[in-house]
């Protein structure tokens, strides 16, 4: 079963009368020419492509009907809907995670969402769109003042789909993990954007990155911007140049534009390398859009600069001014690591546990649990789910002991940062440093709140919320590539808030949802409900390598080993039959497929020893 979502990023904002909106989506298959190079597959609403954006006012009810409109040939090919950023109160089950708040739409099902606004696998092929929430009529309680507003959505765009990537990702070919990279860097899903203003104006720019995998620079040549929000959160004033914004994350800045129309500007994107593992000869670093005054003058090229000198946006200050909350009365402490297990495929850990998805969705094991939902031993040893109770403060420490930058995403909460540590350098031979709770900068008296978060590499940070929220809720990366190698844990908040109230309870919709899955609607992570501590039978990862083997003593055999198995497969076919040519010989080495592979090198048949950089199979047959 293939469980992919769609992320719909949100500029959450404050009240006024309520009305109901009502969409109708089907998802499809299409193709489209996002970048300029080629046609691809692309996933189609109604037919249309990209998908429209949602433009509502807080209070409003929002109705969305999403039926899985893919054919009887993707039977496999299910999906969900998650609104990126909105607290869902008191509708956990239309947040849309599988498998954590729902169970997946099979082909032909139609799922309503039904939801009050109080405050995105098919997201990297555009299953994604934009949700903007008015802080009421015509945004009139927005607390700066500006004449109009635009939306720029970034984004990347690969050449293939998200299926195709995936194979060659999670993959014992790929033991690495290298992520794939991007061909182009988008912006309102295409290139080359034209951007026409007006002189002296002040514009509401509203920016997300919705792209899956790489953070991205953005400037506007000879342009200061003015955040005044994040993620939904309004910020004191701070004026830059230049914006660091990882995927999941969103903008709000001031521009106002200048009195002349002789000259237009450029509009610039440009990767984040250091998240690449490499960077091939014909990948274009920066990406230029057109900032236009005057549509008769010559368009700009590229504006280059010397350093990468962008905002930091740990020292925002809200607007509200809110003060850092109590000490912790639960500290979560969270080490990141990236690792292979035994299947030779690389995976993504906290602490030593990748998150394999539970039989019965977590908020359903919460709700038929009784008493014991408050222990965490129901939601199964895989799922790395934590339970909190009703208005503790909730500290989340996160060591990162990987070389990477990671940007985690809080579901149902915004939370309060109050240490980020700088990076360190594994080039340099600097080790990972974990927070120390006795040894660390002092912590802002106003904390900057956001949803989304990145992490430096081998650093760590430090964030604090007050669980009111009754609900399950993913903290995960929002790297697409890092969650399906398992970089998630599970918040089960006031379990008994969860059980004890009526608008939490599933709706019969849900419940058929569950049904044409085949998933069972009670139970532990097992699906056991007699005794929902008894987790015979849950899913969990596979084994671990066993200790013993050097990376380099790794690599070294991984490749003799494979093109040993694939020699001896070789010569047996080829004592059978008359070999006329070497173009035969390939095409029966083309015959032994990965998953063939995988079979020959399955615990049934060998051991199999697998590190950050390589496979090994240790020869013993059973």
């Amino acid at each position: 079963m293939i469980y992919q979502y769609l992320l719909l990023l949100l500029h959450l904002i404050l009240l006024t009368s309520a009305k109901t909106v009502e969409y109708h989506w089907t998802t499809g298959r299409g193709y489209a020419n996002v970048d300029g190079i080629a046609e691809r597959p692309v996933i189609t609403c109604n037919g249309q492509f990209p998908w429209p954006a949602i433009r509502v006012t807080k209070g409003d009810n929002v109705l969305i009907y999403l039926t899985n409109g893919f054919n009887e040939s993707e039977k496999t090919r299910t999906t969900t809907l998650h609104m990126h950023g909105l607290f869902q109160q008191g509708t956990n089950q239309m947040d849309g995670p599988p498998m954590v708040n729902a169970c997946p739409i099979q082909p032909g099902d139609t799922m309503l969402y039904n939801f009050t606004v109080d405050s995105n696998g098919q997201y990297e092929d555009g299953f994604r769109a934009l949700f903007v929430v008015d802080d009421g009529e015509n945004n009139e309680n927005f607390p700066y003042d500006y004449d109009e507003e635009v939306i720029l959505s970034l984004g990347e765009w690969y050449g293939e789909t998200v299926d195709v990537l995936t194979n060659s990702f999670m993959s014992l070919y790929n033991p690495t993990g290298a992520e794939p990279i991007p061909q182009n860097l988008i912006l309102n899903n295409t290139r080359n954007l034209t951007w026409e203003v007006q002189p002296d104006t002040t514009y509401l720019l509203r920016i997300g990155n919705f792209g899956g995998f790489v953070s991205q620079y953005f400037w506007i040549e000879d342009h200061d911007m003015t955040v005044v929000e994040v993620d939904g959160i309004y910020t004191e004033k701070n004026t830059t140049d230049m914006l660091y914004i990882t995927v999941g994350q969103r903008y709000s800045v001031l521009i106002h534009t200048k009195n002349q129309t002789s000259q237009n500007f450029a509009i610039m994107q440009k990767f984040d390398d250091t998240m690449l593992d490499t960077i091939p000869n014909d990948l274009e670093l920066n990406a230029t859009s057109y900032m236009t005054y005057n549509s008769s003058a010559p368009q700009p090229s590229q504006n280059m600069v010397d350093e990468l000198e962008f905002l930091d946006d740990f020292y925002l200050v809200p607007y509200n001014k809110m003060e850092l909350l109590d000490d912790p009365d639960y500290v979560i402490t969270l080490d990141v690591k990236m690792d292979n297990l035994i299947d030779g495929k690389n995976y993504a850990f906290f602490n030593n546990i990748t998150y394999v998805a539970p039989k019965v969705p977590t908020l359903m094991t919460a709700l038929t649990a009784g008493d014991d939902a408050s222990n965490a031993l129901v939601y199964g040893s895989n799922t790395n789910t934590f339970v909190l109770q009703k208005d503790e403060i909730i500290e989340i420490v996160l060591n990162n002991q990987d070389t990477g930058v990671h940007p985690f995403h809080l579901h149902g909460h915004v939370f309060q940062t109050i240490i980020r540590d700088r990076s360190y350098d594994a080039d340099e031979g600097e080790d990972p440093v974990s927070f120390d709770p006795d040894n660390h900068a002092d912590y802002p008296e106003y904390p900057m709140q956001r949803d989304t978060i990145y992490l430096r590499p081998q650093s760590n940070f430090v964030i604090r919320f007050k669980a009111d929220n009754p609900g399950v809720w993913f903290f995960h990366c929002h790297i697409e590539w890092h969650l399906l190698q398992g970089l998630a844990i599970v918040l089960v908040e006031d379990p008994e808030g969860i059980q004890g109230n009526s608008t939490q309870q599933l709706t019969a919709n849900s419940l058929e949802m569950c049904k044409n899955s085949n998933i069972s609607t009670k139970g532990n992570a097992a699906g056991n409900f007699d005794n929902f501590l008894d987790l015979t039978g849950e899913n969990v990862q596979i084994k671990n390598v066993p200790g013993g083997f050097t990376k380099k003593g790794i690599i070294a055999m991984v490749f003799s080993c494979i093109a040993g198995i694939l020699g001896l497969v070789t010569i047996s076919i080829y004592g059978m039959m008359d070999m006329s040519s070497e173009q035969e010989m390939e095409e029966i080495k083309e015959l032994i497929s990965e998953d063939q592979l995988e079979d020959i090198m399955d615990e049934e048949h060998s051991d199999i020893i697998t590190s950050k950089d390589g496979v090994i199979i240790q020869g013993t047959s059973k």
